[in-house]
């Protein structure tokens, strides 16, 4: 069994227009988000070996605030996750190398979201975390997938979700 863990990238800053999208940093409440998620992953025991991060600085920051790891995994900061649409998304997982038991993929909406809705398949009104997945997919927030049969044939309604955190559920970020 695999585990895939989808993370949009924290809260980021808009106030100089100079900046390009790809350029903008975590603003103060981004950074702060991104720590308490890193403490929630620690605190359920998460630990990827792999790490696909987007380019644009915004991601990057983001994992940066989830270091250390216990573990160092491999991480592969790659421009074809900027901003990528759920379709390219998913390819780059098809070619996840087999070895990988744990990927964290930290991207953007809206194809973020797109490949979680599609993987977690039709929506079950009873689970709560699909549920919070399906209203939105707010910054910071952390999806996390079982997946059962290998990376090269994952597909749409072909993992489980297993949990949906945001910031905004954290008791000192609601």
């Amino acid at each position: 069994m695999r585990q895939l863990l989808l993370m949009r990238h924290a809260k980021s800053l808009w106030d100089d227009p100079k900046l390009s999208d790809h350029a903008r940093p975590l603003n103060a409440r981004g950074r702060s988000a991104a720590i308490a998620m890193r403490d929630v992953m620690r605190d359920i025991g998460l630990e990827p070996d792999l790490i696909l991060v987007s380019s644009a600085r915004r991601t990057l920051q983001t994992l940066a605030a989830l270091e250390p790891w216990i573990e160092p995994p491999i991480v592969e900061a790659m421009d074809g996750l900027y901003l990528a649409t759920a379709t390219a998304l998913l390819t780059t997982l098809n070619s996840t190398p087999e070895t990988a038991r744990s990927v964290l993929l930290i991207g953007h909406n809206p194809g973020l979201h797109d490949l979680a809705l599609a993987l977690a398949g039709p929506l079950d009104t009873a689970n709560a975390a699909m549920r919070a997945l399906a209203e939105a997919y707010p910054t910071g927030a952390l999806a996390e997938f079982t997946v059962p049969g290998p990376w090269g044939t994952l597909a749409a309604g072909g993992a489980r979700l297993v949990r949906f955190v945001a910031p905004r559920d954290l008791p000192e970020h609601g």
